[in-house]
């Protein structure tokens, strides 16, 4: 079975380490940024890891997050209850508050008015933990439980109209409590919260930068692979280009990096990706057109899981062949996984996420897999990766690329995948692309892509009755993948781009929008 680096697998990665438990919240990684966008690096580990494996992190402080369940419920998520011992000051949001409570001998119930949205809070106390934030202010709640009978063991910092102790402090333990949620935007002064927990209490520098995390990457890199030989898979997108480039600094001349012509790429993607990385990096890049194999593996495929997961297998089985002619024993496989790709694959931290959909790179990979997988973005997220290829050097056109799924247009392609549906789309989206790019739109864009549905519709073309295929137009605005709205592209541009495709790609005759945002939807189609 492959093994793949983890956020826990090792030592501290900085001096300011904040370890934050995930006990399944939605919210968890939305945790992780603000305490890295505070100045500190943050680890997401699981909620049951050993006070041991915490100590030996040597974080500055630890933060429980909120979580689905109730803590009074039998199969309830817990952390080690001698968390306290480690003397290190304790944030518990919602779930992690009324577990925090909990184990320092409170009461949790069921209370009598659920909250969940918006809520003013009152500031009792404004020293430390709520410093200079306005009083009242909003807050975003979450809940159906409260913490009750904390006079004598904690002092109540803030309340709401419904929650008696919306924020608390211990006496006893290093420990602070909040009931709402001051990771998301809902909560205007939550940014400041963190930040007086962060620095004020916790005593972090606010110091930590990318650039600390490229060091210190390129140092655990070294010391994993060795005088090993690591093959990296490369797509051009941004993910696995950043991957290269780190790998290319820590390792050199130990890396071969493998760009797979599959079939199910961009148009004249394969000529780009040649052209781009054979001029910025010294390193071994070997193309391999299997554009037979996978589109073969496809062939009556329409189940976007079984899509990708014959992707995945057929990528494993590409690279072990090509590794065969790589000098020397090759034992890595390095990889461009992100966050949202654990998360979404049902691999998050708690144990507890939803599996969304398979990513190759994650839920889509052999159990046989000769590599030992490299992942060193695992634990970042689309922006800091772009943040990383600017500190790499990496050229502007790759850093803001738009994202790329690892299944390439078969998941774009709704339904059996073939060489003329393929063309099709090709033609499509690289029109869209152009008008994208001509309206100064395409760095206000997170990501545009057309789509090809499995149906047909009637239309009107010349005198002429016409059937043919409707694309779909999919564009959104996010921060970090995991949640986006959809963009507001002015419909002059739509209505530019509709006729360009309705009357330059044969066998389109209708162009929809789609206005869906995530959640409840995704953003790739399948």
């Amino acid at each position: 079975m492959a093994r793949s680096d983890t956020a826990a697998a090792g030592r501290p990665l900085h001096a300011d380490v904040i370890v934050i438990l995930d006990f399944g919240s939605q919210f968890a990684q939305l945790i992780a940024r603000r305490v890295r966008e505070a100045g500190a690096f943050s680890m997401l580990l699981g909620p049951g890891t050993p006070c041991q494996e915490l100590a030996d992190l040597k974080p500055k402080g630890i933060i429980l997050s909120g979580g689905p369940a109730s803590v009074t419920g039998p199969d309830s998520l817990r952390c080690d209850e001698h968390l306290f011992d480690l003397g290190v000051p304790v944030l518990g949001i919602c779930y992690g508050m009324q577990l925090g409570c909990q184990i320092l001998g409170c009461d949790v119930k069921p209370s009598r008015s659920r909250e969940f949205g918006r809520a003013k809070l009152t500031i009792c106390d404004n020293r430390d933990l709520l410093a200079d934030i306005p009083s009242p202010t909003t807050v975003w709640m979450s809940h159906g439980d409260q913490v009750t009978d904390l006079d004598d063991q904690f002092d109540t910092l803030a309340t709401t109209p419904t929650c008696r102790y919306a924020a608390v402090r211990s006496k006893t333990a290093p420990f602070y409590g909040v009931q709402f949620h001051p990771e998301v935007t809902h909560t205007p002064h939550g940014a400041d919260l963190l930040r007086n927990f962060l620095q004020g209490i916790c005593h972090c520098s606010g110091t930590w930068r990318m650039s600390d995390f490229m060091e210190d990457a390129c140092r655990h890199i070294r010391e994993r692979v060795g005088d090993g030989q690591v093959i990296c898979g490369l797509s051009g997108g941004v993910d696995s280009s950043v991957v290269a480039a780190l790998l290319a600094r820590a390792i050199g001349g130990r890396l071969t990096c493998i760009f797979v012509d599959n079939g199910l790429l961009r148009l004249n993607e394969r000529q780009l990706v040649e052209a781009t990385f054979r001029g910025h990096f010294d390193t071994d890049l070997r193309v391999i057109d299997a554009t037979a194999d996978f589109l073969a593996d496809l062939k009556g495929v329409t189940d976007p899981q079984i899509k990708r997961r014959k992707i995945g297998h057929r990528f494993i089985e590409v690279f072990e062949k090509a590794a065969a002619d790589v000098p020397g024993e090759v034992k890595f496989l390095a990889q461009g996984t992100l966050y949202p790709d654990v998360i979404e694959s049902g691999h998050g931290i708690s144990g507890v996420t939803a599996n969304i959909k398979l990513h190759h790179n994650v839920g889509g990979l052999p159990d046989d897999l000769e590599f030992e997988l490299i992942e060193p973005l695992r634990d970042l997220f689309k922006d800091e990766v772009r943040q990383l290829g600017e500190v790499l050097g990496l050229p502007a056109h790759i850093v803001w690329r738009h994202p790329f799924p690892g299944p390439g247009l078969a998941v774009r392609i709704v339904g059996e995948v073939t060489s003329a549906r393929l063309d099709l789309l090709r033609a499509c989206d690289e029109i869209l692309l152009e008008e994208i790019i001509a309206n100064n739109l395409y760095r206000s864009i997170d990501q545009v892509f057309a789509v090809l549905l499995p149906m047909k519709t009637v239309g009107v073309m010349g005198d002429d009755r016409s059937y043919e295929s409707v694309v779909v137009i999919r564009a959104v605005d996010t921060r970090d993948f995991m949640t986006a709205d959809w963009a507001r592209i002015p419909f002059d541009v739509l209505a530019t781009t509709s006729n360009r495709l309705i009357n330059e790609v044969k066998g389109v005759n209708r162009v929809v929008y789609d206005i869906s945002s995530k959640p409840p939807a995704t953003i790739e189609w399948e």
